[in-house]
């Protein structure tokens, strides 16, 4: 299989990651007999350097014209003073919009290797829980309606949640087709008891669940959820949820798991290309230091096979790779904790796991 990979390595850690995530699929390639091209495009801080603006329609083109995109991350203190349109952030606003991307599934699993590693007690992770967080992508609050006025109390700032019936049922659509994949239960998160966008939200969720008669559904409120993710995170298997509030419960599940540089994620649309990042940020205080933790994005690269080529064996290939050199003890410095001994870098944690594949 020849396929042709968008490479948006952004700024910060994002090329340390990137690069690590390549050298990974350009051996699994290797070993499966498929050939992978990667062409690099400006997103974020980077593009703003060179071009003036966070994402060039040649990044838009170019990952449009590919057939997935890997993405690393964007961002820094060097562009806070950017208005808030021309902020590198803005840049994933507008890709995951061009590419209509409504779909974020971000799993949250922690490895049996590494529990020490998670704040939780033994006695709530046991051995281990694997989440999948559903995420509405292109929707709710980050795109809605947003300004300056007039208020009570002076000038005030507003930004307006708004979804429609039609951008429910396809990211619930979505939860439960991923539920009869893996335990068949999922939990909707809203806030139904104020919002009432969350409201419509839930009475379409209901609707949906009587088309899943195998599916275990419950609702919860976001506020129940965030408690009952460190109480009991082995409850959950699929999480639906809305935008701000995926973004908010995905990262807090990451911080469960011991590292958020183990969390990778999808973003996907209607057709077979999607856009995988790791869910953790720029790291600009530890970039070109070759200290990052590779984990995620490498894990990214494996559902970028699994879900947009169905390439299942060969993203087997990468996890079980991941999960042998994590048994074998080996660690970067985010995974180290109190523990001993001296962590990996980002490249030799790369080179490990390229070694085991």
């Amino acid at each position: 299989m020849e396929l042709n990979i968008a490479l948006l390595k952004g700024d910060g850690i994002g090329p340390e990651i990137v690069d690590s995530a390549v050298a990974v699929l350009e051996k699994t390639a290797a070993k499966f007999g498929h050939k992978f091209s990667f062409t690099p495009y400006l997103i974020g801080g980077c593009a703003i350097d060179e071009t003036g603006i966070p994402l060039p329609q040649e990044t838009v083109d170019g990952c449009l014209a590919s057939d997935s995109v890997l993405l690393g991350a964007v961002g820094g203190p060097k562009w806070d003073d950017q208005p808030g349109n021309n902020r590198p952030e803005k840049a994933l606003l507008g890709i995951r919009s061009a590419l209509g991307l409504f779909t974020n599934l971000r799993p949250a699993k922690l490895y049996p290797a590494l529990r020490a590693a998670s704040p939780l007690k033994d006695e709530i992770v046991g051995k281990g829980f694997d989440i999948m967080i559903v995420r509405e992508l292109t929707g709710g609050i980050y795109f809605g309606d947003r300004g300056y006025r007039n208020g009570k109390y002076g000038q005030e700032a507003y930004d307006t949640e708004a979804y429609s019936v039609t951008e429910i049922e396809r990211i619930g659509r979505v939860a439960f087709g991923t539920a009869m994949k893996r335990s068949k239960r999922v939990c909707s998160i809203d806030k139904a008891n104020v919002l009432e966008s969350s409201r419509l939200w839930r009475k379409t969720m209901h609707r949906l669940a009587e088309e899943y008669p195998e599916v275990e559904y419950s609702d919860m409120f976001v506020d129940n959820a965030a408690m009952q993710l460190v109480r009991d995170p082995k409850q959950f298997d699929v999480i639906v949820t809305s935008n701000m509030f995926g973004d908010i419960l995905s990262d807090e599940s990451s911080q469960i798991t011991g590292s958020i540089g183990m969390l990778a994620s999808a973003s996907l649309g209607e057709t077979s290309r999607g856009m995988y990042e790791p869910i953790h940020g720029s790291a600009p205080d530890i970039a070109g230091q070759n200290k990052a933790n590779p984990i995620a994005t490498i894990l990214s690269g494996a559902m970028m096979l699994r879900y947009s080529f169905g390439l299942s064996a060969e993203a087997d290939a990468i996890e079980n790779a991941v999960d042998k050199v994590l048994d074998a003890g080996h660690r970067t410095a985010d995974l180290m904790g109190s523990s001993e001994g001296t962590p990996l870098t980002c490249t030799e944690m790369t080179e490990k796991i390229i070694e085991v594949l």
